[in-house]
């Protein structure tokens, strides 16, 4: 291969790779946005008639944020590995390790918000059982750091 299509293969490869750490930010990050959108907004609501209850709910209002951190990490993984893209199938490598967080970031994180929806009602009516709302958008997190490991495990066996 001569140099030029050498450089012109690199340069393919580093797009796939940014690319991957883009979506990886990117859609877990407005995953999180539109999670968080919805317990945010029922809590604002519950907090206008009882200020007292914003311990209870923090926790459900900020839950589905979390998707957009795992999210962020990936991008920041494969940062460094983006300078040392060689050819393009290792660009297709990172880009294919970044997708079980920017999928599992963005698909969780919006359904978390809406487990964290409930969990705002359960507490309107009754804060003591704010922690039973809090596990089971816990249960919805599980497969968002699934995709974290998963990308995770992916990114760090790319050579």
């Amino acid at each position: 291969m001569s140099l030029t299509a050498q450089t012109a293969a690199n340069g393919v490869g580093m797009a796939f790779a940014i690319a991957g750490a883009v979506l990886a930010s990117a859609m877990a990050g407005v995953g999180s946005a539109i999670g968080i959108n919805y317990p945010g907004s029922a809590a604002a609501a519950v907090l206008r008639e009882d200020p007292e209850k914003f311990g209870n709910l923090f926790l459900l209002v900020v839950l589905p944020g979390t998707q957009g951190f795992y999210g962020l990490i990936i991008a920041l993984l494969a940062l460094p590995k983006i300078a040392n893209v060689s050819s393009v199938m290792m660009g297709v490598q990172i880009l294919i390790a970044c997708l079980p967080i920017a999928v599992t970031g963005l698909v969780s994180a919006i359904y978390q918000g809406k487990v964290c929806l409930a969990g705002v009602h359960l507490v309107s009516k009754r804060a003591d059982q704010a922690m039973k709302g809090v596990i089971y958008a816990a249960m919805v997190e599980t497969y968002a750091v699934l995709g974290l490991l998963t990308s995770f495990l992916l990114l760090t066996s790319i050579k």
